[in-house]
């Protein structure tokens, strides 16, 4: 078994995988720009439509007027 040989050859196809893996890179950098900006997220509070608020404010009057008779 010749060492060298197996080295020389896993190198080689080293080589040759960096090679390709350089080609996909670019391609995806030419595909998707980076500059392309994703969606920001909400932070913090939910915000609420006046009816949602509403609806909501019924539904703890009635919660605290169980919880007073009880």
């Amino acid at each position: 078994m010749d060492l060298y040989a197996i080295i020389r050859e896993l190198e080689a196809e080293k080589q040759r995988l960096d090679r390709i893996i350089q080609a996909l890179e670019e391609l995806e950098k030419s595909a998707f720009p980076i500059d392309r900006k994703l969606p920001a997220r909400r932070v913090g509070r939910k915000w609420m439509s006046a009816e949602e608020r509403r609806e909501v404010s019924e539904r703890m009057r009635k919660y605290w007027a169980n919880r007073r008779a009880q």
